[in-house]
């Protein structure tokens, strides 16, 4: 099927350089990297090896007893590994059954792989849904020092990654999940820590003319779990953001510079690397959903964000769940 599109090249020209710009200035909110010759400055497409998650990683599988590893090691191609779901162990062991340094060890990768601000948010959702961080699973994929090796972590409301890039292409190693059960079923779901993103995402609907609403605003939301890529024949829901205004689009940018600020600034820049390769901010479609609309207030809590390379699925009714899958499609 052919994907609904803008083809007035010198507008997509203009928005994709706009929304690069935009991004590019906002380096001090989102741990972003500031432009160089037009393009995002970084010093590479995603973190690597010698990263900071990674390193922790490495250490973490050498600490590892071999029945440790017998349960909480796989090949890197192994099934596991592809699986996506906003509630389930990797691994039956718990964190918490680990030796304290290998603890402390989890706790390094995690911190390596989120912001300041994301890792205290993360840490307050796993404390309020599953009752800490030491209740969630780690698998480890492949080995250190190879090309493939992957540390995941799983649990209620959370998957996070790191892969020091043995995924090329793919932003954060592959899908990823987080949400929070805070405020379940409560309009503005008080208390929760990933609410000021249905916020942020409103705005944008907020600033839609009439017509721009008819096409944004869609009946029933598809599967939350269904992310996986279309590439450039895809059909996306919800409105081309090649129809927005200048001033639409960079609030659309200032979203996507929101729900990823609480990841590590390497991934990060992957990220937006590869929107750029799926043709920018004009090849995105944006999409809020009437069904589940807490409170019957027209704030609009499930939506998402979708193109070639890029869909963000946010979930938030009746309470958080948002999985994302950012990749090069080959």
């Amino acid at each position: 099927m052919a994907q609904e599109r803008c083809d007035e090249p010198r507008i997509d020209t203009l928005s994709r350089r706009q929304f690069v710009r935009a991004v590019g200035g906002a380096a001090a909110i989102g741990g972003l990297a500031p432009l160089v010759g037009g393009s995002i400055a970084r010093a590479g497409d995603g973190p690597t090896a010698s990263s900071a998650a990674e390193t922790a990683a490495a250490r973490l599988y050498q600490s590892l007893r071999p029945e440790q590893r017998e349960v909480l090691c796989f090949p890197y191609d192994h099934e596991l590994r592809r699986r996506i779901n906003a509630n389930w162990a990797i691994t039956e062991p718990t964190i918490g059954e680990l030796d304290t340094e290998q603890q402390m060890l989890v706790e390094e990768v995690v911190r390596g792989a989120t912001s300041p601000e994301g890792y205290d948010r993360f840490r307050i959702q796993m404390d309020q849904d599953s009752g800490g961080f030491e209740e969630y699973h780690i698998a480890l994929f492949g080995e250190p020092g190879t090309d493939t090796f992957e540390f995941e972590m799983t649990g209620r409301h959370l998957t996070l990654r790191a892969d020091g890039n043995s995924n090329p292409g793919a932003a954060f190693g592959g899908p990823i999940v987080y949400g929070h059960g805070e405020g379940d079923a409560k309009k503005g779901l008080p208390g929760n820590v990933f609410y000021y993103q249905t916020v942020k995402a409103n705005q944008v609907f907020g600033a839609l003319d009439g017509k721009q609403r008819e096409l944004a605003l869609v009946a029933e939301a598809p599967r939350e779990s269904a992310v996986e890529l279309q590439g450039e024949g895809g059909t996306f829901p919800g409105i081309c953001l090649c129809e927005l205004s200048p001033d639409q689009k960079e609030l659309v940018s200032s979203v996507i510079r929101v729900i990823l600020d609480p990841y590590r600034a390497e991934d990060v820049e992957e990220a937006m690397s590869i929107i750029e390769a799926g043709g920018g901010l004009d090849a995105l479609h944006m999409a809020f959903y009437k069904q589940d609309d807490l409170g019957n207030d027209g704030e609009w809590d499930i939506w998402r964000l979708e193109g070639p390379t890029f869909v963000w699925h946010f979930r938030g009714a009746p309470h958080v769940h948002a999985y994302v899958n950012i990749a090069k499609k080959v």
